[in-house]
């Protein structure tokens, strides 16, 4: 017996023989946050309706709590609050009597419906919009609203499309810090084609490209991707190149304004003593060393390119191993 609230196996799915969404699999455990990230097309809101029971895989299957979707979907469904990307509302309704219908819909009792709405409201900072008409709300309300909608029946997994597409700044913090609380008493999915939003929101992330996963791990792993074989150092009397590839592990360097430059370095190689000893004889003058980190965005192509790189020479062997 095993504690995952959701467990996707090698889910497919093709459309008119292409396929949309290859082999994705994972699980995720009550309290985690799923980051699902990608480029627009790459395969996400397709996987977040397969998770949902909107669309039935061509290949594998998913369990919410043990629960098979194909097989029981009523009752997995139960256990799921999803947000699509566009957001299901009813403007003309206010926020109270929009909730009240969500949680009937949700088959919330009808002695609890009153309360399951104020708790909604209160997670979601709703309590003074109660008798507001949704279509009169911000952008950014109206998508609490949508949050609050996938909570009001307690669900054990949330499931949010694009959680902050639209919005301005402030009010994606506000999305944000609801996500993370939301997090703390929940299993929570969410898809996004922002790098930092993974970084601030998850614990877990995957990659997708092409419909197929090309990074599945902890957000710390992805981290540590970030930091590779390059310095950036700070100088005052910069020299130039050739004296600072004669220093004992330095493979490349790149001169950049205002006295920084960025090395890179073997990757077996520790050189930032070496540097700062070479600094000291020849008065360069260094106030700075540091790792140079690898954008998020580099990260992505990075891997991206890998898979391409990988397919290609896939297809190149099946070209020759024809011939």
């Amino acid at each position: 017996m095993n504690n995952f609230t959701v467990e996707a196996t090698e889910l497919t799915r093709i459309y008119g023989g292409r396929e949309a969404v290859s082999n994705v699999s994972f699980n995720l455990s009550k309290g985690e946050v799923l980051g699902f990230l990608g480029p627009n097309g790459a395969g996400k809101s397709t996987t977040m309706k397969m998770l949902t029971g909107n669309l039935a895989p061509s290949n594998g299957s998913v369990k919410i709590c043990g629960i098979d979707m194909i097989e029981n979907p009523k009752e997995a469904k139960a256990l799921i609050g999803y947000l699509p990307e566009m957001r299901p509302l009813y403007k003309e309704l206010t926020v109270d009597e929009y909730l009240t219908v969500a949680a009937r819909l949700h088959r919330v009792s009808s002695g609890h419906i009153k309360k399951a709405v104020e708790l909604a409201k209160e997670r979601c900072g709703l309590g003074h919009m109660s008798k507001r008409l949704i279509e009169n709300l911000s952008n950014g309300y109206q998508q609490r609203v949508g949050i609050a909608q996938a909570l009001i029946h307690k669900p054990m997994v949330v499931i949010l499309d694009e959680p902050t597409v639209g919005l301005d700044p402030i009010q994606i913090r506000d999305i944000r810090a609801l996500i993370r609380e939301v997090g703390g008493d929940h299993s929570v999915i969410i898809s996004t084609h922002i790098l930092p939003e993974v970084e601030m929101v998850c614990d877990h992330v995957q990659i997708i490209d092409k419909g197929k996963l090309v990074f599945n791990g902890s957000i710390d792993v992805l981290k540590r991707q970030r930091v590779g074989n390059k310095l950036l150092i700070g100088l005052n009397n910069t020299p130039n190149a050739d004296e600072l590839l004669k220093i004992s592990g330095i493979t490349d360097v790149e001169i950049l304004p205002a006295g920084f430059v960025r090395l890179t370095f073997a990757g077996d190689a520790a050189p930032a003593e070496a540097i700062v000893l070479a600094s000291v004889k020849n008065k360069w003058g260094l106030h700075q060393i540091a790792p140079d980190q690898t954008s998020l965005e580099d990260v992505f192509v990075q891997l991206t390119y890998q898979e391409q790189a990988v397919s290609q020479e896939q297809a190149i062997n099946q070209e020759q191993a024809v011939s």
